[in-house]
């Protein structure tokens, strides 16, 4: 599943191709009285309200953000303040109210959604920058103006980022930690009564009493000796403690923050759902530095605060993921320590032995699901009846009956055709399309299991495909293996290798939009910082798990995405030491017909060889053992060897090739 970002250059054309295009489904404010669809939400009252209690703080504007106080990628129902404001129900966007007025910015995936679900008191911005909304901002608010935000659902670089346009405008953001929307949202839906839930040790090496000491040797060995480590990423508190919760969807996560000294540790939770069996796990009865005292969810505010009043305190944050309602209480400077992340979650980023090996084993399971899916897509495509939606059901469902399964990583993305072009698409009843073996089908699937979280793209043609779909998949795969197989020293950063999965694309022209991989956890969150092959990502260390995914989408035509997930090994190399490579734990054969063997240099048929004789060795005794007998034949015959079936290669250039490749890396290294 791609990790950031979208599609560049996706077309309105290709959006309107997904979504319900009939006449009449948007709305037409321009009419008098104008058309709603009956999609839209009437927010007339709730609007009323919110500015009833924006006028007593003299406030010309609020910000509603479309994140939460922990500034996570996935979000509960009771935090999506935007939807509720606005109806508009996408997963990207920020909505600005004045007295006048209220707007909606959102990127081009949603356009057409938005139009279908906001009444006429809102206008759309069809962008999603910070300095569009300061734009908008400076138009709207007298000078002098103060604009309302929360500052829980504020990062430092989002604070900043608005600071820094509204800048010379005499135009200020004024922090208001109490917030506008929850007082209005009467009907709230309520955080999950379920209790809190310990990791069985069949799946733990490092109990939370050894993951405390470690974390307490890495502030005791910093040279900027903090005496406090503020965690604020829901799977920082999660990691820790070996817990889970189901608060947020497709992740095990509760709602928490921990603080952290020499001395103590104070958990911020909502107690109701901390049993008595917890209690005890966790040594809540007790004072020492072993003794997990439990505070109160919405009390981190001020427990922080009387923290940092004390003389000669220094609190240690992870920048990207600390709100600015608990950064903008650490004060002053002198009492503040920072770094992008937590020491948590680098430390987390690595995984021990029993982890690597349990995670390991999740994608043999899942691999089972994935398999099933792709064989009876073979056989019932050609019968015209099944759909996307159809489709990823299907795969869900399969995933539902592997041992240890706690259901999808993310929302399924199943795309056919056009709807492929759209790197987020996923199916609704509206948007789906049927699935013909003349077009090229997409499945980007994850599931979430008691010994880890999957992530895995494949993508297939059930008919003839085209000369450029042939080559384009054919390039995407090249891009595939050259990341994977790749050999670097410890301590490269993902960014420096990134182009090696796109310059077999890059020699023709082509280039895929969003990023080429992301760290994966161990029934965790599926795109898991900081690893992966963005510049904000950390280096490489043996034991990281991260997916490798290049691309390439057409507009309104077709996509392509071939995603697997990877360990980083210790490799033996003739003369150095301390070196690296790739080992794929994905284990789905690739569609053989749209390989063009002619474009794959020897060494990569090798590769792909003997990843396929891989996937023999682990999946044939897996799926014997679950009896699926019909699914093993469908394995062997898809992972039959390129090389020894006399399958015809060009390898004239590679030498040249990967002595290019290897000077490029060393340069960006170095």
């Amino acid at each position: 599943m791609p990790s950031c970002g979208w599609l560049l250059a996706l077309s309105l054309a290709a959006l309107t191709g997904i979504a319900v295009g009939a006449e009449g489904t948007e709305r037409n404010c321009s009419l008098s009285p104008p058309y709603l669809p009956s999609t839209a939400v009437n927010t007339t009252l709730r609007l009323q309200e919110l500015r009833e209690r924006m006028r007593p703080l003299n406030i010309s504007a609020y910000i509603i953000p479309g994140t939460d106080a922990h500034l996570s990628e996935y979000i509960a129902p009771r935090d999506n303040r935007v939807a509720f404001m606005t109806g508009f129900t996408g997963s990207a966007g920020t909505a600005v109210v004045t007295q006048t007025k209220a707007t909606l910015w959102t990127d081009s995936r949603y356009w057409v959604q938005a139009e279908r679900q906001m009444d006429c008191n809102w206008e759309l911005e069809k962008d999603v920058s910070i300095s569009s909304v300061a734009e908008w901002l400076i138009t709207e608010v007298p000078p002098g103006g103060e604009i309302g935000f929360d500052p829980f659902l504020f990062s430092l670089q989002t604070q900043e980022n608005y600071n820094i346009n509204l800048d010379s405008s005499n135009r200020s953001l004024k922090s208001i930690p109490a917030n506008l929307v929850d007082q209005v949202w009467t009907e709230r839906p309520p955080i999950p009564p379920d209790h809190l839930t310990r990791l069985p040790d069949r799946v733990i090496q490092r109990t939370w009493q050894m993951k405390v000491d470690h974390i307490r040797n890495q502030m005791r060995d910093n040279p900027y000796e903090p005496t406090a480590l503020l965690l604020s990423a829901l799977d920082e508190t999660a990691w820790l403690f070996n817990l889970r919760g189901n608060d947020i969807p497709y992740n095990p996560f509760f709602y928490s923050y921990t603080l952290l000294t020499m001395d103590d540790i104070w958990l911020f939770v909502h107690t109701d759902r901390v049993t008595d069996e917890l209690k005890e796990y966790l040594n809540a009865s007790c004072v020492g530095s072993l003794c997990v005292q439990l505070k109160s969810y919405d009390t981190v505010r001020d427990h922080l605060q009387k923290y940092v009043a004390q003389p000669g305190v220094k609190v240690w944050i992870g920048t990207e993921y600390t709100n600015y309602a608990l950064y903008e209480l650490i004060t002053p400077e002198e009492k503040l320590m920072t770094s992008s992340y937590s020491p948590v979650l680098t430390t987390k980023a690595v995984k021990d032995e029993t982890e690597q090996r349990i995670l390991r084993d999740a994608h043999v399971r899942d691999a089972v699901a994935v398999i099933q899916l792709l064989m009876w897509l073979e056989k019932a495509v050609p019968e015209g009846k099944e759909t996307e939606l159809t489709a990823a059901e299907y795969v869900n469902n399969c995933r539902s009956k592997q041992k240890d399964s706690r259901g999808p990583s993310f929302e399924t993305i199943s795309a056919s055709g056009p709807n492929a072009a759209l790197a987020h698409y996923s199916p609704t009843e509206e948007s789906s399309r049927r699935l013909t073996v003349d077009e090229m089908y997409l499945v980007d699937s994850g599931g979430q299991y008691l010994d880890g979280t999957t992530d895995i793209t494949r993508t297939v043609h059930w008919g003839t495909p085209t000369d450029m779909q042939r080559e384009a998949f054919t390039r995407v795969l090249m891009g595939n293996i050259e990341i994977s197989r790749t050999i670097f020293p410890s301590g490269t950063r993902g960014a420096n290798m990134e182009m090696l999965g796109r310059r077999a694309l890059w020699q023709v022209g082509l280039n895929y939009g969003h990023g080429t991989g992301h760290g994966v956890g161990n029934y965790f969150g599926v795109h898991e910082w900081p690893v992966g092959f963005q510049t904000n990502n950390i280096p490489f260390r043996s034991g990281m798990f991260t997916s490798i995914e290049p691309g390439y989408y057409k507009d309104n035509d077709f996509g392509i995405r071939i995603e697997d997930i990877a360990v980083i090994v210790p490799v033996q190399t003739k003369y150095g030491h301390n070196y690296l490579t790739f080992d794929t734990v994905s284990l789905v054969p690739y569609d053989r017909k749209l390989i063009d063997t002619s474009l794959l240099s020897s060494e990569q048929l090798k590769w792909l060889d003997n990843y396929y004789a891989t996937i023999r060795r682990l999946m044939g005794p897996e799926l014997d053992r679950q009896g699926l007998h019909e699914e093993k034949a469908w394995m062997l015959k898809h992972t039959e060897p390129f090389l020894e079936s006399g399958s015809s290669a060009s390898v004239c250039s590679s030498s040249m090739t990967l002595i290019a490749l290897a000077i490029a890396l060393l340069q960006n290294i170095i």
